[in-house]
Order: C-alpha cells, then sequence, then structure tokens
C-alpha cells in the first residue's frame, strides 16, 4: 500500500512510542512478544502485561546481570524472571543502579535459559539503547495471532539489522559562520536516513580537498562544552581544536550528537550520580548496562568522504577514531595530539580514559 512503513520508519515510530511509555511488538523465529522499557512501566501497564501470560521477564545486558550477579544464559543479555508479587519500584531498582549501595539485595534473582526469546529479548535492549533509555525491557510473550493493531509492531531481525547499519547521511543547509576562535568559516547541517539525530560540520576556512585536512571528530557534551564542566576536557579540546584549524587557515571539526558516549544526557548524569558514588567513568557505564562506549564513529567517515575528503590530519588521543576512518575509507596520514584541559577534578578521569580505554596520554 501507499502509505506501508518502512522497517525505519516503524523503528523510529517504535522508538517514540517507548519513550512515551507505551508497549511494542515484536515478534521472529516463530516467537512473538510484547515489550516495554522499564524505566517507563507504570503499574497499570505492569498488570496488563501480567495478565497476558504466565511469565514475564525483565531483559538486562550482561554488565547490569554482572553487577546484580545475576546468572547470564543468552551471552550479552540475561533475562530475568519478575516475580508475581513485585511492582514497578522492583523492576526499576532492577533496571537503574542508583540505589544499588543502599539497597544491594535485588533477588535471589532467576533468569531464564531455555527457549528462543532471546532473539526478541535483544532486539528489545537495541531499542531501548537507540531511545537513549535504560538498556532494561520487559518481555511478555504472547501468541503471534495475538491481534494488537494499536501497537508498532516490529521484526527482530529487521531491527537488528537496521541498528547495525551505518546512516546514509544527507545535507540539508549550509551557511557562513564568523567565529571567534577560528574566524571565517561554515556550518553544515547533515540528516540521517534513519531519523537519527543530525550532526554538524564546522568547516574552517577554505580546505583544499586535495591534501590532508585538519580535522576533529567531536562528540557533543553539553555539560563541557556549554556549561564548562571541570569533570571532561571536552570544552578545552573543542576551543583548542578550533583555535589551531583557525591558526592553520583551514580544518573541519566535526560535531556528533553522541552526546555522553552515545548513552544521552539522561544516562550520562545517572553515570555522574554513580561516579559521585565512586565509580569510575568505565564502571558506571557498566552499572547501568551500557558498553565503555556506544558511539558509532562510522558517521565521521561518512561526513568526511561526503565533504570531498580522502586524507586527513586526525587532532584526537584516541586510537580507535584513527583505525575507524583508516577502515572506512579515510587515510589518516597523523595524528595531531590535543592535549588540554586537565583539572585536579578531572584527573581520575583523564586516567581511566588512558588505563581503561586506550587513549593516549
Amino acid at each position: 500500500m501507499a502509505f506501508g512503513l518502512t522497517p525505519v520508519e516503524k523503528i523510529n515510530r517504535a522508538r517514540a512510542d517507548l519513550r512515551l511509555g507505551v508497549p511494542v511488538r515484536i515478534s521472529g523465529a516463530g516467537q512473538s512478544a510484547l515489550m516495554l522499557a522499564a524505566e517507563l512501566a507504570t503499574p497499570a501497564r505492569l498488570e496488563a502485561l501480567r495478565r497476558l501470560g504466565p511469565v514475564l521477564s525483565l531483559a538486562i545486558t550482561h554488565h547490569r546481570a554482572q553487577t546484580l550477579r545475576a546468572r547470564v544464559y543468552d551471552g550479552d543479555l540475561a533475562r530475568v524472571v519478575v516475580p508475581q508479587d513485585v511492582g514497578c519500584d522492583w523492576v526499576q531498582a532492577v533496571a537503574d543502579p542508583a540505589d544499588d549501595l543502599r539497597m544491594p539485595m535485588k533477588g535471589p534473582l532467576k533468569t531464564l535459559r531455555d527457549g528462543t526469546d532471546a532473539a526478541l529479548a535483544r532486539a528489545a535492549l537495541g531499542l531501548v539503547k537507540s531511545a537513549q533509555l535504560l538498556p532494561a525491557a520487559l518481555i511478555m510473550p504472547v501468541p503471534e495471532a495475538m491481534a494488537a493493531p494499536e501497537l508498532t509492531g516490529l521484526d527482530a531481525a529487521e531491527v537488528m539489522r537496521e541498528l547495525a547499519r551505518e546512516a546514509e547521511l544527507a545535507p540539508v543547509v549550509d551557511a557562513r559562520l564568523p567565529m571567534a576562535l577560528a574566524g571565517a568559516g561554515r556550518v553544515h547541517v547533515f540528516r540521517p536516513g534513519d531519523g537519527g539525530v543530525e550532526h554538524y560540520a564546522i568547516e574552517v576556512g577554505r580546505p583544499d580537498r586535495a591534501a590532508p585536512v585538519l580535522a576533529r571528530l567531536h562528540s557533543a557534551c553539553f555539560t563541557g562544552d556549554v556549561l564548562g564542566s571541570l569533570k571532561c576536557d571536552c570544552g578545552p579540546q573543542l576551543h583548542a581544536a578550533l583555535t589551531q584549524m583557525g591558526q592553520a587557515r583551514g580544518g573541519v571539526l566535526l560535531y556528533l550528537n553522541q552526546e555522553g558516549r552515545g548513552i544521552g544526557l539522561a544516562n550520562k548524569m545517572r553515570a555522574y550520580s554513580l561516579q559521585d558514588q565512586g565509580f569510575d567513568t568505565v564502571e558506571a557505564n557498566h552499572r547501568l548496562g551500557f558498553e565503555d562506549d556506544e558511539r558509532d564513529f562510522r558517521v565521521g567517515a561518512a561526513l568526511l568522504r561526503r565533504m570531498g575528503f580522502a586524507e586527513v590530519r586526525l587532532m584526537t588521543n584516541n586510537p580507535r577514531k584513527v583505525a575507524m576512518l583508516d577502515a572506512h575509507g579515510l587515510r589518516v596520514v597523523e595524528r595531531v595530539p590535543l592535549v588540554v584541559g586537565a583539572t585536579a577534578e578531572n584527573r581520575a578521569y583523564l586516567a581511566t580514559k588512558v588505563a581503561k580505554s586506550g587513549h593516549l596520554p
């Protein structure tokens, strides 16, 4: 039909539903289930899910499961059985580590090991992550024939395929912008075809497309770039990169909307709260259920290629960025160190980046 939704359009509708606390139906391999983002569960929706079947589970990532000492039978995730006598407070306590130190005992937690629901749970976790919610989802198996036309329906394999796909970026607009730190330049706005957030390229001067361009991939950091946070070095790195590009009379700074290493501002603030409890940045991410770094740096390679660049002098202390560009059609002819912004408040953070994330000192 003319207005039938594509898989990408269905996924974006599902993200919006999940952020509103609305269930989504997900199917695959002869299985079907309703899923609900754990952090937005309400008593009414929890009870409605329970009425559909005998076993309601809470899918969490293996990182969160290890924190809770829950058995992991599905490799990258665990399906925790939700007891009949618990409410939303229990569900959200398992999903959110905010009170782990005050109330460490959530169990004993029973996890599922039989059936093929793990594929549905895996797709559900991918969806809530992509919606920048806590990686925890309530899962209730339902008959495939059950009618639920009011709910968004998704195929699990399509979800995993689309979430893994490299986004295609289209230019929206560009305009001249004089900048205090970098001088004359242009801001280019790019919109991904997968319905995700827009990314920006700040072109300083008129860099030669035939020569290696001085470039930086800078992930958005509201707290550092806007508020001048002393907990990280992002703001000083942003300013130093623009200043150096201005002095060189050319460069490209990619401003990628991947806040908090790709977990979003709300989850980043959750991680900050855990850091206040004594955990380092990697430990905080793991307790929340995320990987060390959830960013997709393929976006940076795609933007540079789209702008006509083939070789770069990359301003970074992160070897992962160098390897990613080299693997996706850009030749990094030089790594330009960017060591600025060290403070007493971020000393431990910078040390963790070196020790656990492979950053160069």
